[in-house]
């Protein structure tokens, strides 16, 4: 028996077809002016009128495999507050276990695994230091020969990240810079991709056994907007940087620590010791919660 594919699948694949021809992507997502398209998007995406809202979120679904079953509410005022649900009680839980670290966010894995030396891989044949990233080597010793993991939420997921141990956020820096798009067509294109764009550091310290773990959100294209709980301003292309803010702010594992305007990348570093846990590999995809990296 067939089955005959229903006109928004249908053209969902064609879309679908088309952005993913390699040449055609990299144009329409980076080939453009990056930072005004990023500002218009993000004043456009928060108006609140309900035709708007309803015909954005509609040409959303027709790029992507939206699914707002798990959002705490279903109405939204805009479709910058349906990018930014929250979700309902449960919908993720947390591995309870003390001897793991939990994925901050929902993604997919990108480039993963030892830290060499000081230098790690943003994809295969692409390596970037961790000077590069975060802006100097006064980390390097600290992540040495560590570990990492690259999360890319997708402009479906949940966009909200949190904590991934009991710890103390004891820094910030905020890095201003590009907005590049970072899907793996790009990765491979542009090189040290990660260190041109606009990112925040985030020092954390586990509280149990004080290791230190750092978080750098990286913006991207349309994304270009980070909210972090704890700090009152929002860190995005008119917060110039670099900027160090120092912080003290206790957070719970799976603790809401801040969210993306729209979605972009986490890259989640700890120091010698600690291993990624089965089934965190490259592809994969992971929900927050989720048992990220094993404790020395």
């Amino acid at each position: 028996m067939t089955t005959q594919m229903t006109p928004r699948p249908r053209l969902r694949s064609l879309l679908a077809r088309v952005t993913q021809q390699e040449q055609v992507n990299f144009l329409l997502t980076n080939r453009i002016p990056r930072r005004l398209a990023t500002q218009l998007l993000g004043w456009f995406s928060k108006i609140e009128q309900p035709l708007v809202r309803d015909l954005s979120i509609r040409v959303w679904r027709l790029f992507s495999d939206l699914d707002l079953s798990e959002a705490k509410t279903s109405h939204f005022k805009s479709m910058h507050d349906c990018f930014t649900r929250e979700l309902r009680e449960g919908a993720r839980p947390i591995d309870g276990d003390i001897e793991v670290l939990v994925s901050p966010c929902d993604a997919i894995v990108g480039a993963c695994g030892p830290v060499a030396g000081t230098e790690v891989l943003q994809v295969k044949g692409f390596p970037y230091a961790l000077s590069e990233l975060f802006g100097g080597p006064e980390l390097d010793e600290v992540f040495r020969d560590g570990h990492y993991a690259t999360l890319r939420l997708t402009s479906s997921m949940y966009h909200r990240f949190h904590a991934p141990y009991d710890c103390r956020v004891e820094q910030v820096t905020y890095i201003s810079g590009d907005t590049w798009n970072v899907n793996p067509i790009a990765l491979k294109r542009v090189e040290k991709l990660f260190c041109k764009n606009e990112r925040a550091l985030i020092r954390t310290r586990l509280s149990a056994t004080g290791h230190p773990i750092m978080l750098v959100p990286v913006a991207a294209i349309l994304v270009a907007s980070i909210r972090l709980h704890f700090l009152d301003v929002l860190l995005n292309l008119k917060h110039k940087g670099p900027n160090i803010i120092a912080c003290d702010a206790a957070f719970k594992k799976g603790e809401e620590l801040g969210w993306f305007e729209h979605g972009s990348t986490i890259i989640v570093f700890a120091p010698a010791g600690f291993t990624l846990c089965p089934g965190i590999e490259e592809g994969a995809r992971v929900h927050m919660g989720q048992a990220l990296m094993r404790l020395p």
